[in-house]
């Protein structure tokens, strides 16, 4: 079997969707067409970023194993290897994720 490698060009980013949760915190069971697709996932590969009018490349704000947040409807669903993965603009990202305790100098 080979494993296909899909390195996104220029500002695109390759993201693995979380796993949706099959049974609510209060232990309702929901079946798959019920689910709604979780809005957060794992960057999986960047591109090198954006190319400048003079030639430079502006690097992207994520990078590889960085958690996201991102828009419904952001990006496109593509198949790879059997796995369904979403390709996106930088653009479309609201933000990542960062696990923790948030103290007041956090937030501005």
């Amino acid at each position: 079997m080979t494993v296909t490698t899909l390195i996104p060009l220029h500002d695109r980013v390759l993201v693995k969707r979380s796993e949706v949760s099959e049974v609510t915190k209060g232990g309702i069971y929901l079946p798959n067409d019920s689910q709604e697709k979780p809005q957060e996932g794992a960057v999986i590969a960047v591109g090198q970023g954006i190319v400048l009018e003079d030639g430079t490349t502006l690097p992207l704000n994520v990078s590889v194993g960085d958690n996201i947040l991102f828009g419904k409807y952001s990006g496109a669903e593509i198949q790879i290897d059997g796995e369904t993965l979403i390709m996106m603009r930088e653009g479309d990202i609201f933000g990542i994720l960062k696990k923790g305790k948030n103290t007041k100098k956090d937030v501005k």
